[in-house]
């Protein structure tokens, strides 16, 4: 579904992603792990077509979409949540999840009922503006806006940044929840709580480069995981 080869990010002269492999199959989970710099949101920002690809491969669903750009690479079905959300505080609820129903231009989105079976307490807030909604209903309404794209690959950036412990088991459902439909996920998290509880496999950056890969049931015994976050 999502294959990565030899990826490399670069702020100018300043290479942030240094050769980085991966690959999603459709349903799974893979999580990126790392303290704060290691790199994660760079690598993701890359793969949507947010940052330039310096050098490498990001084939999805068969093709090279490296360089494409971001409007390109999410009406081909892969869908980013941002870790700052982005959302317009003045439009409402039912008006955001409107507007993202366009990206799908090649498949049928989803509808705005099916995103409110996910969120119940959405379609409560319907009309009101997504500026006013706290932060975990806004955290909702961000993983909605993508989710009714109808995405083949969902890339998730901290999505349990400032969120309350409740809002957080929350999350945790419905990223299982989204697994089973059968999108494939890409998971950037500092929350190894979440982390165990949906990833398949994961991967530990430190300073853009992969320190550790493998199943996540033997990450958290690691002591590159260790190193990563806290050396």
């Amino acid at each position: 579904m999502l294959q990565v080869t030899n990826l490399r990010v670069a702020y100018g002269p300043v290479e942030v992603v240094h050769d980085l492999s991966l690959s999603i199959e459709a349903g799974g989970v893979l999580a990126i792990l790392g303290a704060n710099g290691a790199g994660k949101t760079s690598c993701v920002e890359a793969i949507a077509g947010l940052l330039p690809v310096a050098q490498g491969k990001v084939i999805f669903n068969g093709a090279d979409i490296a360089g494409r750009p971001a409007s390109d690479i999410v009406r081909k079905g892969l869908a980013l949540v941002p870790q700052l959300r982005e959302l317009f505080p003045n439009f409402g609820v039912e008006e955001t999840l409107e507007a993202a129903m366009g990206a799908a231009v090649d498949r049928q989105s989803l509808t705005i009922e099916e995103i409110f079976d996910y969120f119940p307490v959405l379609a409560e807030r319907r009309k009101q503006l997504a500026g006013s909604l706290s932060g975990g209903e806004q955290q909702m309404l961000t993983i909605g806006r993508a989710l009714i794209t109808n995405p083949k690959v969902m890339l998730l950036d901290e999505p349990s940044a400032g969120l309350a412990v409740g809002i957080v088991r929350g999350l945790i459902d419905i990223i299982k929840r989204i697994q089973a439909s059968g999108v494939g996920v890409l998971l950037v998290e500092q929350n190894l709580e979440i982390a165990q509880a949906v990833a398949d496999t994961c991967l530990v950056l430190a300073t853009g480069r992969t320190v550790w890969e493998g199943p996540m049931s033997e990450a958290i015994h690691m002591e590159e995981i260790r190193e990563a976050y806290f050396a």
